[in-house]
Order: structure tokens, then sequence, then C-alpha cells
């Protein structure tokens, strides 16, 4: 069984992951395989605010199955700018774990 891998500490928000994964299943306006989510705006100390944009699969999301099956990886790790997401066997993914800001996606 295969997952993805997200490293949120170092995820720039940028949404390419968001919006190739759009372009690829041709989904429509409000239809996300894989959207970000927005956090914030939130003050973390006098004068200073963190905001967000962090990259959470959705229902719709099959890790790209088509794409797979050719051997390809999922568009959203192909075109993640901050290189950030990782693709394969759960078990591997599981092992690279090394960071409180990592998730794992199971569909």
């Amino acid at each position: 069984m295969n997952g993805l891998l997200i490293d949120y500490e170092f995820c720039t928000g940028c949404h390419s992951c968001e919006m190739a994964c759009k372009v690829e299943h041709g989904f429509g306006e409000g239809q996300w395989g894989i959207e970000l989510k927005q956090l914030g705006p939130r003050e973390i100390s006098s004068r200073k605010w963190e905001y967000k944009f962090v990259p959470v699969p959705t229902e719709l999301c099959d890790l790209c199955a088509d794409r797979v099956a050719e051997g390809r990886w999922p568009t959203c790790v192909h075109h993640c700018q901050a290189q950030v997401m990782e693709f394969g066997p759960v078990e591997d993914l599981v092992k690279t774990m090394d960071k409180e800001k990592m998730v794992l996606f199971v569909p």
C-alpha cells in the first residue's frame, strides 16, 4: 500500500500541488484532490503573526492511480516546488518520518 508523506516544516504553501492536481484530474470549481487549508492569522508574539497554507489530501485524492500505474509520481509530488512531498510504500515512508511536522496520508 502506498501513501503520501508531507513535511509541513518546509512547505511554502505555494499552491503548486493543489493546482497541478486540479488540472491533472479536471476538477471543477470547489473540487480538490489536495487542498491548501488556511491556518491563521494567529498572533505568536507582540506585532508578530503567523499565517500559513498547508496541503491536505481530500476524499477525491486517489494518489494519481493512473499516473502511478504508468510508473510516474502523483502530480502533487511531481510539481511540489519545495520538494517536501514523498510517495511510496507506507512501510518505507514510516521509516523516514523523523520530524514532528511530518504527516503520512494513506487512502
